[in-house]
């Protein structure tokens, strides 16, 4: 077996790297490498004496240079690119970088830049990341699992993608892998989850994608996606697996097709930590908008009637915490189940329609309880809803642009002091309303959160700040809090404390304060997430570590962007 250029020892507050390579080698390795921040001392040591230029730079100074670089590239595109190339030659640097200016560089790293590239991965490919598993060889799985050179305690999680619902784009075969990097990029740049502990995973499934199948140049299994028990066999090699290599990490499935998704949350989520932020994350960030804008109304979640425009995945996903939220507030499960009001394509979700899907069956309301409601050739509509069930919160994930119309609006706000009004679509064209709207047509009164993010509203002498309701202030935490505890698996009560924590952050009864704090404090979000989480898996017995300083724990677990002391050792 080849002996590593280096060893990573990870200590409270600090990372020694003890390096056995030498000249070209390290500046090859992108851990270790620190460039022009090698001390003269450093560039003996390692003999690197000759292959930089002479002067010696901070890192602080480094963050300058490339930051300056970063703001001249030509596009979007071009910003990833020149991060991704950043990142392959220099960890530190650039998560220090991406630290620094999270807010501005998390569209490009992440949502809806990524999204680009991962279209062009087959195309742009420079240099692999990550870990490819195969649905005609689910025999390498545990090989490939193995060469990544990880031991069982060097690894907190991991993230999977099988490429079928990547962002608003659909299907995109192995290009998905780009998905997985750009989460993980969130993890360790809000968290503070050292990059060396974590694995981007793509689960090549195959592709329905035309385009890739005829593009000579894509590196993916070329074939039709693959639906049979060849998938399921996958999944569960890829499960079995890491819970024998790494018995500590939190398995993150991301972007899975609908079916998919919950099947397989609801299949492994009691035994193994498993978690899916599509569906969980997506439902805690708006739990904490939820939590943040009752409060301000006075109110409590188990008071409201809730209309849910958009009864899929995601949709239902919020559904559900919020529904066992209710539950823990003392509502019985079918007092809870009944404050719901849920719409598909088909409109109001009725119990006699044959084409509802297995998790959709819970929400659909009695036939007879709607048969006096008028209803057009799509069922019963959002408008009637509305004025039938008398929301005091109406959710969208619809991707119906414009959906909450004027009208539904003001209805709602003639029977609700303070309307709480969720268009959570994205992108921006594809929401329910926009954030000025609800403001201008309820007078000020909406208690409102964006799935996009939005300037600030001024109506009034007031601005109005938009919260977005982005799932990046949940899971980074809610994975660092896994990290402390070893926690065995994620139960509603760490989510549902994930959410708390998110909106203890915000203050919303002050005029124009925003539901949810903004991605500039994303990292002390983090942080007190992880504290929340930290403590409610030690609560229900889930941790596998002695929680005793909890703060103390999480400070300490969370990596700095700073260059490793370095110990240079005989090869």
């Amino acid at each position: 077996m080849a002996v590593a250029p280096y060893e990573l020892v990870h200590q409270p507050r600090e990372v020694v790297a003890r390096v056995r390579a030498r000249g070209r080698l390290v500046l090859s390795s992108p851990t270790i490498n620190r460039g022009t921040a090698f001390t003269l001392a450093q560039r003996e040591q390692l003999e690197l004496t000759g292959l930089l230029p002479t002067g010696v730079s901070t890192l602080e100074g480094q963050v300058r240079r490339v930051w300056a670089q970063y703001l001249q590239q030509p596009s979007d595109l071009a910003k990833w690119v020149y991060l991704a190339n950043l990142r392959d030659r220099n960890e530190v640097l650039f998560y220090r970088l991406l630290s620094e200016h999270l807010p501005e560089m998390l569209p490009v790293v992440y949502t809806p830049t990524v999204g680009t590239a991962i279209e062009r991965f087959s195309h742009e490919f420079r240099r692999s990341r990550g870990v490819f598993l195969s649905v005609d060889h689910p025999d390498q799985v545990e090989t490939a699992l193995r060469n990544t050179g990880l031991g069982p305690d060097d690894v907190d999680l991991l993230v999977a993608t099988d490429s079928e619902g990547i962002l608003g784009i659909g299907d995109q075969g192995i290009g998905g892998i780009e998905i997985s990097i750009g989460k993980l990029s969130v993890y360790t740049a809000a968290a503070g989850i050292h990059p060396r502990r974590v694995l981007p995973v793509v689960l090549d499934m195959g592709t329905d994608n035309l385009r890739l199948l005829n593009d000579s140049m894509y590196l993916g299994e070329r074939h039709a996606r693959v639906r049979d028990h060849r998938y399921d066999e996958l999944i569960d090699a890829y499960v079995t697996a890491c819970n024998k290599l790494f018995p500590n990490a939190m398995l993150h499935w991301e972007d899975f097709g609908t079916e998919n998704a919950r099947r397989i949350l609801n299949k492994y989520s009691g035994v193994c930590c498993t978690f899916n932020d599509d569906m969980q994350g997506t439902a805690a960030v708006v739990l904490a908008a939820v939590f943040s804008a009752v409060r301000a109304a006075g109110s409590r979640l188990a008071d409201q009637r809730i209309v849910i425009h958009g009864a899929g995945t995601a949709g239902l996903g919020i559904a559900d915490m919020l529904r066992d939220q209710m539950i823990r507030e003392g509502l019985s499960p079918a007092e809870a189940t009944g404050r719901f009001y849920a719409l598909a394509k088909q409109g109001l979700l009725v119990d006699d329609d044959p084409s509802l899907l297995d998790f959709q069956v819970p929400y659909a309301r009695s036939r007879a309880e709607v048969a006096g409601w008028p209803a057009g050739a799509g069922g019963v509509g959002l408008a009637t809803v509305v004025s039938r069930a008398r929301p005091t919160i109406l959710i969208g994930t619809s991707t119906q642009a414009g959906a909450f119309t004027e009208s539904i609006v003001r209805e709602m706000a003639s029977f609700n002091a303070r309307p709480i009004i969720l268009p959570l679509s994205n992108p921006t064209s594809k929401a329910e309303a926009l954030p000025q709207d609800l403001i201008h047509w309820t007078d000020g009164k909406v208690l409102t959160a964006t799935g996009s993010p939005f300037e600030p509203v001024h109506y009034k002498g007031v601005a109005y700040q938009i919260a977005q309701s982005n799932n990046a202030l949940v899971f980074p935490g809610l994975g660092l809090g896994v990290a402390v505890t070893k926690a065995s698996r994620i139960s509603e009560g760490m989510i549902a404390a994930a959410a708390d924590a998110v909106a203890a952050m915000s203050d919303a009864r002050t005029p124009g304060a925003s539901l949810l704090p903004p991605m500039t404090v994303l990292r002390t979000a983090s942080a007190a997430v992880a504290i929340a989480v930290a403590k409610a898996a030690d609560a229900e017995g889930l941790a596998r570590v002695e929680l005793s300083n909890p703060v103390q724990q999480v400070y300490d677990a969370m990596w700095q962007p700073e260059y490793p002391r370095i110990e240079p050792i005989e090869a």
